[in-house]
């Protein structure tokens, strides 16, 4: 069956090591300005969000970025352009339109947002109608001290974990270093396209250099990994009509040998890139604090000095 508002606040991540069943909430969607524009979304109170709701005098506006409606090879096109009839809820063609949380309404013949409203209809800055999908490779180590050793935290007394993240361009708020998924592309492939693109500016590497990063990354990216999230994203592009999914992975260099020695260099999209303390004082863009924060859970690391948030909803 559709999936409607009331059973989306039932949806947990497909993460088996999250004990705690943290709650995921819809919120950076509803900010104003839309990113990138001076467009106000129409306000939404806390209880309208959801579809099941009614409400007879919602009437946002309509807004699909200039950037988008020139029909870059990553996006679609109007929905009422001649000779576009996409096939929701499947795949369709090289492009994926199935939903990780399953399916989705669509309605005169746009897909629905399934978290619920936004305040703005349209795609704004996404390229696809419905899911847009992503991957993000949390890469992680142990941090440690001059002679190897880890460093815990002086007040949680566990190991603190770091992770690569990079300053995006666009916004300014420090990422996980991830990106779209391409047409085609498995998912394997994007999240080790992406890092080696926004953190190891691959790019714009030689052949030689190339060749040897892809030897380092070898050993990382085929060690054992887990799913940290698989679904909807909380993000401040999403729309009524539009909205951003992602697979978060981590792969965890236990020893460090592996990237210790890989020179992390900001590209495409990213401004800065380093590495970073993993603590609940970092914030992040969209919905990658929350990432972050099951990959603690699975590691074991230090997160918070308040003992008695770990389980907070």
């Amino acid at each position: 069956s559709n999936l409607s508002a009331s059973c989306w606040s039932r949806l947990h991540p497909v993460n088996m090591f999250n004990s705690c069943n943290l709650k995921f909430h819809h919120r950076k969607a509803l900010t104003s300005p839309y990113p990138g524009s001076h467009i106000e979304r129409c306000q939404v109170p806390e209880d309208k969000v959801g579809w099941m709701t009614e409400w007879e005098d919602y009437n946002p506006m309509e807004y699909t970025a200039k950037s988008v409606l020139a029909r870059p090879n990553w996006a679609d096109p109007q929905i009422n352009d001649e000779g576009f009839s996409p096939k929701f809820n499947e795949r369709d063609g090289e492009v994926e339109r199935k939903s990780l949380n399953g399916l989705y309404v669509v309605e005169n013949g746009r897909p629905r947002n399934p978290a619920g409203r936004t305040g703005l209809t349209g795609r704004g800055l996404l390229g696809r109608w419905g899911p847009n999908h992503a991957a993000d490779p949390i890469v992680t180590r142990w941090k440690r001290d001059g002679s190897g050793s880890k460093v815990a935290h002086p007040v949680s007394g566990k190991n603190i974990l770091q992770f690569v993240a990079i300053k995006r361009r666009d916004c300014g708020e420090w990422a996980i270093p991830g990106g779209m998924v391409d047409p085609g592309e498995k998912i394997t492939a994007t999240l080790r396209r992406e890092f080696e693109e926004e953190a190891l500016n691959s790019l714009q590497k030689s052949p030689e250099e190339k060749a040897k990063l892809e030897k380092q990354l070898q050993m990382l990216f085929s060690q054992e990994h887990f799913v940290v999230y698989r679904g909807y994203v909380d993000d401040p592009r999403n729309t009524d009509n539009a909205w951003m999914e992602t697979e978060a992975v981590n792969y965890h260099d236990e020893t460090g040998e592996t990237m210790d020695n890989l020179p992390l260099e900001a590209g495409d999209d990213a401004g800065v890139v380093k590495w970073v303390d993993i603590s609940e004082k970092l914030e992040l863009y969209a919905s990658h604090s929350y990432f972050i924060k099951l990959v603690t859970e699975k590691r074991g690391a230090h997160w918070s000095e308040d003992p008695g948030s770990e389980c907070h909803k």
